[in-house]
């Protein structure tokens, strides 16, 4: 990780509903993706077509920014020949910017920003409070989905980095290694999903919902510094040091961008996250409120 400015970080990642609306009256207005999704419904591609960004093209989570689900988890990484497919028909371009947003939280659209950075795009932001911002703010909505574009992106997996179950294991027992989703998971006093409870041994409790202001909107960046220093993020120190996980590697994601916005850089991603380790019976399994 390096230190950085964290008011520039900011400035380049996340955007208003103002500065959006801005740029797509502007000369070059940026790609819009609605990666509306929620574990358990109700389908994004209904709630998207209920109403939606003027120009805004629906990406689905599932279709889109992850393969099948397997023994890799629940939402592996996708196919890069399918995600990039996906993204050219939504308009993306190697110089165009993008932008990302889902309800409200960033939840979903974080995964969407993880995974075009991944894919080697250095130009997306994320709308701040999402769709709910924009309707707040007065902007319109409309039903019409916008015919396909002609992109001409083409992902190149690789550049940011990623952890499996072996170096997650490891950053457990030698560095940090962030567990975002709800503290009772963690604690393994509830399961709904996955076929164990409990948590990965050494992992630390970061649940995303801390990154927020009751809105949805992202904490001011030096009110994340302290969150994550608190949790002992410590900038400079490198992604063999810390690491993020939840429980199938799309709210880790939203850590990993509210680790961006208080200037900490190159944390890896264990995209199998719970899913995958929970699976896996030999892998060992933590419970209660303490690293294990």
């Amino acid at each position: 990780m390096s230190p950085m400015d964290t008011s520039a970080s900011a400035s380049t990642t996340l955007i208003t509903a103002d500065r959006l609306a801005a740029a797509l009256a502007g000369e070059r207005p940026p790609a819009v993706l609605d990666v509306r999704w929620q574990l358990g419904g109700p389908p994004g591609a209904e709630e998207y077509a209920a109403g939606h960004i003027p120009g805004a093209h629906f990406v689905d989570m599932n279709a889109d920014l992850a393969a099948a689900p397997g023994p890799a988890g629940r939402h592996p990484l996708p196919d890069p020949a399918v995600f990039g497919a996906a993204l050219r028909r939504a308009g993306v371009s190697a110089g165009r910017e993008v932008v990302v947003l889902d309800g409200a939280t960033s939840a979903a659209a974080a995964r969407a920003w993880w995974l075009l950075r991944w894919a080697g795009h250095s130009r997306v932001r994320v709308l701040d409070g999402g769709l709910a911002a924009w309707t707040a703010a007065g902007f319109p909505l409309e039903r019409q989905a916008p015919a396909p574009e002609q992109g001409d992106f083409v992902p190149v997996p690789g550049a940011l980095p990623t952890l499996d179950a072996g170096t997650a294991a490891a950053l457990g027992r030698t560095g940090v290694l962030l567990d975002a989703r709800a503290g009772e998971r963690y604690r393994g006093e509830v399961e709904p999903i996955d076929s164990r409870a409990g948590h990965i041994p050494g992992a630390v409790s970061a649940p995303t919902l801390d990154n927020l202001q009751p809105d949805g909107r992202f904490l001011p960046a030096d009110e994340l510094a302290e969150r994550f220093a608190g949790l002992g993020v410590k900038p400079g120190a490198g992604p063999a040091v810390v690491g993020v996980y939840c429980g199938s590697g799309v709210t880790a994601a939203h850590e990993l961008l509210a680790l961006h916005l208080a200037g900490v850089e190159d944390v890896a991603l264990y995209p199998g996250s719970w899913s995958e380790w929970s699976g896996q019976g030999d892998r060992p399994v933590a419970t209660g409120p303490e690293r294990g």
